[in-house]
């Protein structure tokens, strides 16, 4: 959920580094460490897809649901691309496309109006804290995707896909109140 150079600082302010590298080495380390992330995406296989999700989004998609992929990354179409999933989506809204990251609500936003819909009613699903808030920014439901504590201001929070139905998302936003 953050830019390239923002996930660089919270590596360097982890490893007690963040006042170790001037400005020209912190853009060498990103592009490094983005050339170390495109070499794993080349290796990505329909495989690495979570269990479950495949057949969620294409239950969506069967009920006329517009799907958008939202992404700080601009590497996220390479990923739907190595991963099958691209023909999934309605649009994709990545990187390339914007001047803002999450927790900006930008991404989102876009992704909305690329399919017609208003944020009210649009659900986000995202991993990530600055997601989540992105999301709530834009008025748009979040469900968490996974149990840890960067997804615990998600109106759901799912630890899989797998058995989770249209229905199953419909009626856990009913009961959260969302």
């Amino acid at each position: 959920g953050l830019s390239r150079m923002d996930s660089l600082e919270v590596v360097l302010r982890a490893g007690g580094m963040e006042r170790r590298f001037a400005p020209e080495e912190r853009e060498r380390l990103a592009a490094e460490k983005n050339a170390f992330y495109l070499e794993s995406v080349a290796a990505m296989t329909p495989a690495e897809v979570l269990p479950g999700c495949v057949e969620f989004l294409r239950s969506l998609r069967g009920r006329g649901i517009g799907l958008v992929l939202g992404s700080s990354s601009k590497n996220a179409g390479l990923v739907l691309d190595r991963t099958g999933l691209r023909p999934l989506f309605d649009d994709v809204v990545d990187g390339t496309h914007l001047t803002r990251a999450k927790p900006d609500p930008e991404v989102f936003l876009l992704g909305a109006s690329r399919v017609g819909a208003e944020p009210a009613q649009c659900v986000v699903f995202e991993d990530a804290a600055a997601g989540i808030e992105a999301a709530h920014r834009a008025g748009m439901r979040c469900v968490g995707v996974g149990t840890g504590a960067a997804t615990a201001a998600a109106e759901l929070r799912i630890a899989s896909f797998a058995d989770f139905t249209p229905g199953a998302l419909a009626a856990g936003l009913d009961a959260a109140g969302a």
